[in-house]
């Protein structure tokens, strides 16, 4: 099986911070979007785009873990 589809538990605090690190940021992001930007499909795409950054920032941070 490729190694892309495998769970990547935490091997570490370390490992565990960064993804607590990208959720604070994702989030923040988030409310930026919420609280700037107007209803419509921008915004709708920018709440998805936020999520699938913090996604593949997640899937690196698992897969690459010293």
């Amino acid at each position: 099986m490729d190694d892309r589809f495998k769970h990547h538990s935490p091997k570490g605090e370390d490992t565990v911070a960064k993804h607590q690190a990208a959720r604070a940021g994702a989030d923040a992001l988030f409310n930026l979007i919420q609280e700037i930007a107007p209803e419509g499909r921008e915004k709708a795409l920018a709440v998805t785009k936020t999520e699938e950054a913090m996604m593949w920032l997640n899937a690196a941070i698992a897969r690459h873990q010293d």
